[in-house]
């Protein structure tokens, strides 16, 4: 095969009935022949682009633990990886759309939580690799090639599609993760006081440590 393949980010938007929080990222495909594509096996790396952006003071507070204070972005902004990713795309001649699933977690101790946590509005700068196998007929049964190694797109997400998401399945409210012995003195401490969940325990030890710095 001959024909060139492209890869083109049309939109990304929430996945309204989906059990776990996902994002759909509308992908348009084309080819720059007639030869038809009997499939293509996709793969995409999708990775978090902070320099495409300003941020505000109350953001760059949010992002401290990622990249510290300003002063050091120049040399602690780069590229991450958010996630990766892969659908089949069937079989086409010219062009045709994939929807590829993009898995988020409320998680905060996720670096891209974290970055799309600390954002209050405008995008998030994402930055598409797509990579694979393309199955096309060939003289003898099918021939295969691999999708080149410079594909790729950009996409800026608003920021209300991820907040949006998230409201949808953690309503008001958010994770995190804790070591076993600091969940079990947590415990210990929420049963000793008659307390009725970890929100109130975590509240009354946040209201204890902030009485002592009264005094």
């Amino acid at each position: 095969m001959t024909d060139e393949v492209t890869f083109a980010v049309l939109e990304v938007s929430p996945e309204p009935y989906a059990v776990t929080p996902v994002l759909t990222a509308r992908v348009g495909v084309a080819t720059d022949g007639d030869d038809p594509v009997h499939a293509i096996a996709l793969r995409c790396q999708v990775r978090i682009e902070p320099l495409r952006r300003g941020y505000t003071d109350e953001e760059a507070a949010g992002l401290l633990d990622l990249f510290g204070p300003r002063e050091r972005w120049a040399t602690t902004q780069h590229n991450f990886v958010w996630l990766h990713t892969s659908a089949m795309v069937q079989g086409f001649t010219g062009t045709t759309q994939v929807d590829l699933p993009l898995e988020c977690t409320y998680d905060f101790e996720v670096t891209a939580s974290k970055y799309f946590h600390a954002l209050r509005d405008g995008t998030i700068p994402l930055q598409f690799l797509f990579s694979g196998t393309v199955f096309t007929k060939g003289e003898q049964n099918f021939s295969v090639q691999q999708v080149p190694w410079d594909r790729e797109d950009h996409y800026d997400l608003p920021v209300s599609a991820w907040r949006h998401l998230m409201a949808l399945h953690y309503p008001n409210a958010g994770w995190l993760r804790l070591n076993r012995d600091t969940l079990d003195a947590l415990s210990e401490f929420k049963s000793a006081r008659g307390l009725l969940g970890y929100d109130d325990a975590i509240t009354s030890l946040l209201a204890g440590h902030t009485a002592q710095e009264i005094r």
